[in-house]
């Protein structure tokens, strides 16, 4: 019997695709976007705390300014690639959420990329860490600012407690580093009904580090939480900024947990039907387009908007192929359907370029400029 626990994520909508469109082909709509960046931001504005979003999800320059112009304090980067490209095009307010090893090529790349922004912080959760990143920029005119990782659960990186926070905010400041306070990543949220006692450890987790490190003589200015599952919730406590990302599109997944409306996403994949029978159909968006994310809660590789019932029970390279129910409605063959994607992170990381739909149903093609950019 099947490991797979099939959870409903409701009854995803796309609004209608352009026609003329070349697929597969990865489509934003720009309306619901924006309506995603501002009302995150107002909603965070009301509690008095910061948002900085994760730029990996959408990889894109103009995204990250208009998230800017709606209020963000900064970006969140996971890379020194992706803080490359934005550092470049003027974004330097800027958090790399990742505990770097500052050796070889990366010590020289972010010895540049503090030269060019000396506000970058960079997350570390060890001392040899802190040691490494002091090396890469000795000499510099300002010290590199460090945020030291808490593990509220993810069991990923971070440390486990508040006394090795402080034991790590020692060592970066002996080795030179200021120290800007603490971060949390709350990715066990990312089951059903798992987001509220996730949010619950990032917002106890990094207060009592930031306790801990005051009481031994840090200032703590930041106070780092947040995912899009908890980006609500984690927004509480000693938490000053919260970084979640994939709200900005939404998808499958977030639908299922329910951090996005069922009118929420803002991202489809556009697919022909290249092949239909009588109890399948293949479409032209495979493992390369929706890439293989599933998780074992959710049923399928993708939704297909209008017809709930289809299953994309199976990806190749480049083929969907979709289990159609006696008696369910199914496309035609030929037509064009929007897919939303299970996680559109990686999604988006697969294409140069996405098709933006303004609201008169006119398309832009926007790049995604840090796509690959994941070292």
């Amino acid at each position: 019997m099947s490991a797979v626990r099939p959870v409903s994520s409701g009854e995803l909508t796309f609004r209608r695709l352009p026609a003329g469109l070349d697929t597969p082909r990865v489509v934003v709509d720009r309306a619901r976007m924006a309506t995603n960046i501002e009302a995150l931001q107002l909603r965070l504005d009301a509690r008095g705390v910061a948002l900085r979003p994760h730029a990996k999800t959408h990889k894109s320059v103009r995204i990250g300014r208009m998230q800017l112009a709606a209020g963000a304090r900064g970006l969140t980067v996971g890379t020194l690639g992706e803080a490359e490209v934005f550092v470049a095009a003027g974004i330097t307010d800027l958090f790399m959420a990742y505990p770097v090893w500052a050796e070889g090529p990366k010590a020289a790349r972010l010895r540049a990329l503090h030269e060019a922004a000396p506000g970058l912080r960079v997350g570390v959760d060890s001392a040899g860490g802190a040691e490494r990143l002091a090396a890469a920029v000795a000499g510099g005119t300002v010290p590199l600012e460090v945020v030291v990782e808490l593990d509220a659960g993810t069991v990923r990186t971070g440390v486990g407690t508040a006394e090795a926070a402080v034991d790590v905010a020692r060592a970066a400041r002996q080795a030179g580093l200021g120290v800007a306070g603490v971060f949390t990543f709350g990715g066990h949220a990312y089951q059903p009904g798992a987001a509220e006692a996730a949010a619950a450890d990032e917002v106890r987790a990094v207060a009592e580090a930031a306790e801990a490190l005051e009481a031994d003589g840090f200032e703590v200015r930041v106070v780092s939480a947040g995912s899009t599952p908890t980006m609500l919730a984690a927004a509480a406590g000693r938490v000053t900024e919260i970084r979640a990302g994939t709200y900005v599109f939404g998808d499958r997944i977030e639908r299922a947990l329910g951090a996005i409306d069922a009118d929420g996403c803002a991202v489809a994949i556009a697919a022909t039907v290249v092949s239909e029978f009588t109890d399948r159909l293949a479409i032209d968006a495979g493992g390369k387009t929706l890439t293989k994310d599933r998780p074992d809660w959710l049923d399928g590789f993708g939704a297909i908007c209008g017809y709930p019932d289809l299953r994309i029970e199976r990806l190749s390279d480049y083929h969907g192929v979709v289990s159609v129910p006696p008696g369910a409605a199914r496309p035609r063959l030929g037509e064009v359907v929007a897919v939303i994607p299970n996680h559109v992170c990686p999604v988006i990381d697969v294409v140069d370029r996405f098709a933006v739909i303004a609201a008169d149903g006119s398309v832009e093609e926007w790049p995604v400029d840090a796509r690959g950019r994941s070292g």
